[in-house]
């Protein structure tokens, strides 16, 4: 018989605003075809980027934002967190 001990802790997620936090960057997926646009730093590229997929493929009307912001956990009562 195996035993196990859960140890249950509170932890805290917040966006990472540390200084050598990672960029937050935009994208964009056609709901169609599933293609994705490269993660870009400016939400206008983004919007280039749909214009010209929608010109490409004038049948797709539906695309999916894509936002990826930098994330921390920690918990608060640890030492050194």
């Amino acid at each position: 018989m195996t035993r196990s001990v859960h140890r249950f802790e509170e932890w805290i997620v917040a966006l990472d605003d540390e200084p050598d936090a990672e960029p937050t960057v935009f994208g964009a997926q056609c709901a169609v075809c599933l293609n994705a646009s490269d993660p870009l730093a400016d939400e206008e590229q983004v919007a280039h980027w749909v214009r010209d997929h929608a010109g490409r493929h004038p049948s797709h009307h539906s695309y999916r934002e894509l936002i990826q912001r930098p994330l921390r956990a920690w918990m608060p009562n640890a030492v050194n967190p």
